[in-house]
């Protein structure tokens, strides 16, 4: 788990789980409740090259998301170009790596396994219950709960694209790639970074990648097995509001040449107030909308020219695989 200034260890409020195993009955009566849900969460062994270690997470975890298909931080496995995984109930399995992008810490394995995957969360908001369930510390999948304190949290400077869920939940190094669920043990999100700085409690500032994020690299990747994701052709720098008062956006310093920015007409000096119909607040925000919205819809923007505000569209992005 990545840390941003300084580790904070914490142990507090963290549920063990038994290893049970649940039977074809069960498994198909399970309405995805906690429990279910942490049948869907393995831990993550990374195969590291000799030599290489990592003290504070040897191992990592990961979500069942389809049958036979892991998804995991990526920054999880690090060197390694093959992996381990072991489930609840303590069986090892090995597993290959099928995708690996850096840019949101997404990195999918796949195992030569039916297990159930966990369903994916379509409806949550602020200050719902969720619950993060992950390897903390290599002592076993575990379960610590809180709330969802912020949505569409970009600009936090872990991944080049960020769109994460803020939660209270405590979360701990090895709880990486692991999941964050509303109570009805529907995937909200996959446990990425921890933000605290020296206490001696936890600050309770943790993110995990949107199951929305997660989702455009899952229907990519099922696609044709490959991973583009939509680029941004702006250069933005964050636009802060005059003396008098206003919103804070992006501003345009540089467009790529041909991009479908520079179609839609946007010119240097323009701040964006808007994408999609979503505030942006600043650089990065646009930057996520661009690959949540994919490359085959066109996006509407509004901004600021010349204290005159305009609505522009940028025009659907033609995939080159």
């Amino acid at each position: 788990m990545r840390i941003f200034l300084y580790f904070i260890l914490n142990l507090l409020y963290v549920l063990p789980l038994q290893a049970k195993t649940l039977n074809k009955g069960q498994l198909l009566e399970c309405k995805m409740t906690l429990e279910c849900a942490s049948h869907s969460v393995v831990s993550v062994l990374p195969d590291w090259p000799s030599g290489f270690l990592r003290n504070e997470e040897p191992e990592g975890s990961g979500v069942v998301i389809l049958t036979g298909l892991i998804a995991t931080a990526d920054h999880v496995l690090g060197p390694a170009k093959t992996a381990n995984i072991r489930t609840v109930n303590g069986e090892v399995l090995k597993a290959s790596i099928v995708m690996r992008n850096p840019q949101t810490d997404i990195a999918f394995l796949k195992i030569n396994k039916k297990m159930s995957p966990i369903q994916f969360s379509d409806n949550y908001a602020l200050a719902d219950r969720a619950c993060a369930i992950g390897n903390s510390f290599g002592l076993d999948v575990s379960i610590t709960c809180g709330v969802i304190s912020a949505k569409n949290v970009s600009g936090v400077g872990f991944n080049k694209i960020e769109d994460f869920v803020q939660t209270d939940a405590s979360v701990n190094p090895g709880m990486s790639g692991g999941a964050l669920v509303d109570v009805n043990g529907h995937l909200v999100g996959m446990l990425s970074a921890i933000f605290t700085r020296q206490s001696d409690a936890n600050i309770g500032v943790n993110f995990a990648v949107s199951v929305e994020l997660l989702n455009v690299l899952l229907n990519d990747y099922l696609d044709d097995k490959i991973v583009t994701l939509r680029k941004s052709g702006l250069l933005l720098r964050p636009a802060k509001p005059s003396a008098e008062g206003g919103l804070v956006g992006a501003e345009v310093m540089r467009m790529e040449k041909n991009s479908s920015e520079e179609k839609a007409g946007i010119k240097s000096g323009d701040i964006i107030y808007y994408a999609d119909d979503k505030r942006i607040k600043r650089a990065g925000s646009y930057e996520a909308i661009v690959v949540l919205v994919g490359n085959d819809k066109s996006i509407k923007v509004d901004i600021l020219r010349n204290n005159e505000r305009l609505e522009l569209i940028i025009p659907a992005n033609q995939r080159k695989k």
